[in-house]
């Protein structure tokens, strides 16, 4: 696990919106057809060389938002050439806070990992360790601000069992449910149609927006597994998917309008 939260003031913006993304990047394995999970396998256990310009292709989009919620990324292992992509983006997007979970442990072959990128630094951040029938799946919680008008932001990877992702989503609900300011973005590994079937979830975040862009898989996408879930005191604007095959899941995009009590809560970090 790493971290960086020194303290820092607002950075030079317009306060009353946050530009935010989430992204599985698959650890830098660029996959642009279904036969690559096979033929480009190698990749989750062997660096690659080009692996390092995949990353600072990446960290170029990255740049353009406050707030970045990562999946899938190598805390620093031999199959990333001993490079933690979490601090490395941070550094090439210019962040000046970012934060590893590490879910995975695999010694020296790999460091499966959650990461946080912020342009706003975090007054508190958590970890949690998801529940499951296999572990290796977990959340990052960071608050931004003090008190009840504080941004409450997860970054997370669920199961891809549907039993394990109720499980997960009961976890989550009862750290959301006292929350008023609350976003939840990540690799959440089903549709909005079974996230709105999850009846406990739904009544603790309100889901919106509902039907976020398709993003998986990245060369034709089908499906909409790449989620950022907002309470009801926050609106959302310009939700997008980038074009950028840069995984087998492309990125999702969002502008996020912040109440009045939040803003004033996250100026005064």
């Amino acid at each position: 696990m790493t971290s960086s939260l020194a303290d820092a003031r607002w950075p030079h913006r317009e306060r009353d919106h946050l530009k935010l993304l989430t992204f599985n990047l698959q650890v830098g394995i660029q996959t642009s057809a279904y036969h690559h999970y096979l033929t480009r396998s190698w990749q989750h256990l062997l660096p690659h060389p080009r692996r390092l310009k995949r990353l600072d292709m990446m960290g170029e989009v990255l740049g353009r938002f406050d707030i970045v919620g990562l999946q899938e990324v190598d805390g620093g292992s031999f199959r990333s050439g001993r490079v933690n992509q979490v601090e490395y983006l941070a550094t090439r997007a210019g962040f000046p806070h970012h934060y590893q979970q590490l879910n995975r442990n695999l010694g020296h072959l790999a460091q499966h990992s959650n990461g946080l990128l912020s342009r706003l630094p975090p007054a508190r951040v958590e970890e949690h360790s998801l529940p499951g029938t296999l572990p290796g799946r977990g959340a990052i919680h960071a608050r931004f601000g003090e008190g009840p008008d504080a941004l409450h932001l997860f970054v997370a990877h669920l199961a891809l069992s549907h039993r394990g992702r109720v499980r997960q989503l009961d976890y989550l609900s009862e750290i959301i449910a006292p929350l008023r300011h609350v976003v939840v973005m990540g690799d959440l590994n089903c549709t909005p149609d079974q996230l709105h079937a999850h009846s406990r979830f739904r009544d603790s975040l309100p889901l919106h927006p509902v039907r976020p862009p398709l993003s998986y898989p990245s060369w034709q996408p089908r499906r909409a597994l790449d989620h950022i879930l907002l309470s009801e005191s926050l609106e959302a604007h310009r939700v997008q998917v980038l074009e950028h095959l840069f995984s087998d899941h492309l990125p999702v995009a969002i502008d996020v309008s912040l109440p009045e009590a939040c803003q004033a809560t996250l100026a005064k970090g």
